[in-house]
């Protein structure tokens, strides 16, 4: 159990940034590029960057290269399940 609890921890630190949340929320509706994350967030590519660079590291985030484009997409089902929920309670139309 204590080993859940850190891997839990761990992911609710991962998503609990405002930028990175934004990226996974995001990506909840569909896999996006990195310019098209960058125009939605209204942030810099080093910015958006960096943020994915993070959410890739925890696994919850895939890479997907198209010649110069980078898409990304949520990696797991943890990462689905979790986005979808929250997409549902705060992004959604009410």
């Amino acid at each position: 159990m204590t080993q859940n609890a850190e891997a839990a921890a761990a992911f609710l630190k991962a998503i609990s940034h405002e930028g990175r949340l934004m990226i996974l929320c995001h990506l909840a509706t569909g896999e996006k590029s990195v310019t098209e994350l960058e125009n939605l967030l209204g942030a810099r590519q080093a910015a958006v960057s960096q943020q994915l660079s993070r959410l890739r590291s925890e696994g919850l985030v895939a890479p997907r290269r198209d010649g110069k484009t980078i898409y990304y997409s949520l990696a797991d089902e943890r990462s689905i399940r979790i986005m979808g929920v929250l997409y549902e309670m705060f992004c959604g139309a009410k």
